[in-house]
């Protein structure tokens, strides 16, 4: 593998279709696409400075390297990538990109980052806009941290652990999502979304959990949530914390120490279809 060191690249498509290269302690400034249809190759302490850098690459390793602001659109297209220590400063880093492995890994600006992907291992990803994941599927996530709006919408076959989600909207549209060990604030959570499980998690989200078709919930928290369940169908829920209210639940059953409120006022739900034990319930 040839090694480039201390190198500057300037000017569209500086190293077009590049392979069996070690880039080290180098630069890329302006100029489009420079790195387009690469492949095997190895880039460590490195700046990218404009966009379009990785685009129908494949077998890439990129460790220590920072990506700026201007080097948005990063990695589309591409295959079998591993990132690793880095920084990335830029929107709209990866799309229609496959088997990728992300490790220790700061998405400064992640607005409209990892959409229409597959095969995603994300560990210690800390992450900050909105619509992280959008339309990604077959991801698996350890200590993932998240603050923007909408995260995973659209997703499928999401595993996640030990992680933190700041945002509205989470897991919307999915299809197929366990997560375990986590913390999610934020209203709306899991809207029209089809088999989601939560084990030992903290939620907060006002008017979450709602239009669910295959709710489980074990040994979860779920504080500040009212009007939670709405039109939610076959719920398995075992709740560790007051709910603050339910309301409309198709069926299943739901067990908390306390609710504050039932409601079923929708004369098309039938209120046998879902057993509630609590402690003490009042129900109108």
């Amino acid at each position: 593998m040839k090694e480039l060191n201390q190198q500057s690249f300037t000017g569209e498509r500086a190293l077009f279709q590049a392979h069996d290269l070690h880039i080290t302690n180098s630069t890329f400034h302006d100029g489009e696409s420079p790195l387009k249809h690469a492949h095997d190759l190895a880039i460590d302490h490195t700046i990218f400075k404009w966009k379009y850098p990785l685009w129908y690459a494949h077998h890439v390793t990129v460790d220590q390297t920072t990506w700026q602001p201007d080097a948005h659109a990063g990695i589309w297209y591409s295959q079998n990538l591993t990132m690793q220590n880095t920084t990335v400063r830029a929107t709209k880093t990866f799309r229609h990109a496959q088997h990728l492995k992300l490790q220790n890994v700061d998405f400064a600006d992640a607005g409209e980052t990892l959409w229409w992907c597959d095969d995603v291992q994300l560990d210690h990803v800390t992450a900050n806009g909105d619509y992280f994941g959008m339309n990604t599927n077959n991801v698996v996530a350890h200590d993932l941290k998240i603050t923007g709006n909408y995260a995973f919408d659209g997703g499928k076959n999401i595993e996640v652990h030990n992680s933190t989600f700041i945002t509205h909207d989470a897991f919307w549209n999915c299809d197929n999502v366990t997560i375990y060990d986590s913390t999610i604030i934020g209203e709306y959570l899991s809207w029209n979304t089809k088999n989601i499980t939560f084990v030992n998690c903290w939620l907060e989200s006002d008017q979450g959990l709602c239009y669910v078709d295959g709710l489980t919930m074990r040994n979860s928290a779920l504080i500040n949530t009212d009007l939670s369940f709405e039109y939610c169908k076959d719920i398995d829920a075992t709740i560790t914390t007051q709910i603050d209210s339910v309301k409309n639940p198709v069926n299943g059953h739901i067990t908390a120490p306390s609710i504050g409120q039932v409601i079923f006022d929708d004369p098309a739900i039938d209120p046998a279809k879902t057993t509630i034990t609590t402690q003490e319930a009042n129900h109108d």
